[in-house]
């Protein structure tokens, strides 16, 4: 005869470490969300245009987060693969922005000098940035250029770069915008404030 205990449910518990638990807090504070809010209904990564290239799903992503598995998470190369178009968010019951725990988490992975999981799309990135700081704006052409020739893959796309060349979708020269220096000025109140982090 089986008495009330074993009628109920088995319930497994995950215990934390305080070092994971923390990882899991720092995440959320940083992404602005209560990442333990998520009840992993898959809603953010049947939403997603770009699950299938990665390695962990959205909501597989969070979950490593709120169990602490930092190295996982961090070096994941879901977090890259993310470009950010919300519709995670928005799909969301529970109202979690899983775009900034995605980019919290791109952050933390550059701080901590983690193993990136998409390398190409981090120095893509940083061309963007470079492009931003040195016109104000995006110089597509010159984008492309230097990513290129940091890969050292010239002639993959040309069809492409010419197709949009003939569009007039590419600007062959850039453009500035009128106040530069304060665009630059931005820029370097970001590294003063990086090196006081640093301190």
């Amino acid at each position: 005869m089986r008495n009330a205990a074993d009628s109920q449910p088995r319930r497994s518990t995950v215990h934390l470490t305080a070092q994971q638990g923390h990882f899991a807090r720092e995440v959320s504070r940083r992404a602005h969300v209560n990442i333990a809010r998520c009840w992993h209904c898959k809603c953010c990564s049947n939403g997603c245009p770009f699950a299938a290239a990665m390695d962990f799903y959205p909501n597989q992503v969070i979950r490593l987060a709120q169990l602490g598995l930092k190295r996982q998470a961090l070096e994941s190369s879901s977090i890259w693969i993310c470009v950010g178009c919300n519709t995670c968010s928005v799909e969301c019951p529970q109202a979690i922005d899983v775009a900034a725990v995605m980019d919290a988490l791109r952050q933390m992975a550059i701080a901590e000098k983690a193993a990136v999981g998409e390398p190409n799309i981090l120095e893509f990135h940083r061309e963007v940035v470079e492009s931003i700081r040195r016109y104000g704006r995006t110089h597509k052409l010159e984008i492309m250029m230097r990513y290129k020739l940091k890969k050292h893959d010239w002639l993959s796309d040309v069809n492409i770069a010419l197709q949009m060349l003939s569009k007039r979708k590419l600007d062959l020269r850039p453009s500035r915008v009128k106040r530069l220096e304060q665009i630059q000025a931005v820029f370097q109140n970001i590294l003063q404030a990086k090196g006081h982090e640093q301190r």
